[in-house]
């Protein structure tokens, strides 16, 4: 292995965190640092004296652009779009360029959509990385006082979005085995006791598995719609089985059915400690499935 290419290895699970973040699915994340690779190699890398900071600052570029073509296809999404999920599970492991990656919460992810795309690389190369603002400068083309404005409204808008992203995991997975122990006894009124006022559901199946077209908001709704997709299989008789997984680090369950994840089920509380937000993903070209690989 060459220098060069050690030094690019070294910082690829780095570079595959940030794309990972900034698009919220794995495949878009490695096609962005393929091309941030690529780019290294035409790159003349005796010209370049911080070889870090010149991968991270071509891999937020990059990163940006793939998150507005990814945005217009998103607009024709069916239903609800769900950041893609990195799962560990006793039954199921991490591959290792995603070990970093899974840091950032699902909730998070999701409360990301709304920032635009150089605000979402400023927020995340100054919260995740601890980038000066000169090399977010230089990542979006922004002045450092531009890219200081654009961190803090990215603050603000994420504080705007509902669900905590500093929860406990012994908060989130006690609220998560106390919703599906209501769920499967069909106790709706301890299912509504559990869900905020202003919580919001969301159900992803890309038009290929049962879900909402369409996010659930205020607790009558989610327990409306949400529990029938996910108690249809239990009044089926299917062969199905849950067990504790971790959801981008934070708990999470996931249904299998004859033997396949069909549901990874996560939540986010609010600041009373009721369930704010409810992540639902149906869709199987997002599960963690051998047959996708």
């Amino acid at each position: 292995m060459s220098a060069e290419t050690a030094i690019f290895e070294a910082e690829r699970p780095g570079l595959t965190a940030l794309c990972y973040r900034m698009l919220g699915e794995r495949a878009g994340a490695e096609d962005a640092v393929q091309d941030t690779w690529l780019r290294w190699q035409r790159t003349d890398r005796t010209r370049i004296e911080n070889p870090r900071a010149w991968l991270r600052r071509t891999a937020a570029r990059i990163a940006i652009d793939a998150l507005r073509s990814a945005r217009a296809r998103r607009e024709t999404y069916p239903g609800p779009w769900l950041p893609e999920p990195i799962v560990e599970s006793p039954s199921l492991t991490v591959e290792d360029r995603f070990a970093l990656a899974q840091e950032c919460e699902l909730a998070l992810l999701w409360a990301m959509e709304r920032l635009s795309e150089t605000e979402r690389a400023a927020f995340i190369l100054r919260e995740a990385f601890d980038a000066g603002y000169d090399e977010i400068a230089a990542a979006t083309g922004k002045s450092e006082a531009a890219c200081r404005q654009l961190v803090s409204r990215a603050h603000k808008r994420l504080q705007e979005t509902g669900p905590r992203f500093d929860a406990a995991p012994s908060e989130v997975a006690d609220l998560l085995q106390r919703f599906m122990a209501a769920a499967a006894a069909q106790d709706h009124a301890a299912v509504l006791d559990l869900l905020s006022p202003d919580a919001t559901a969301y159900t992803d199946g890309g038009r290929k598995a049962r879900a909402a077209l369409r996010p659930l908001h205020g607790p009558a709704d989610i327990v409306q719609v949400l529990m029938g997709v996910m108690m249809k299989s239990m009044r089926d008789g299917e062969d199905w089985t849950m067990e504790p997984a971790l959801a981008n680090g934070a708990p999470a369950l996931i249904r299998r059915l004859k033997g396949k994840v069909d549901l990874v089920l996560t939540l986010a509380p609010d600041s009373s400690g009721r369930i704010a937000w409810l992540y639902a993903m149906r869709n199987p070209d997002k599960l963690p499935n051998p047959s996708r690989d």
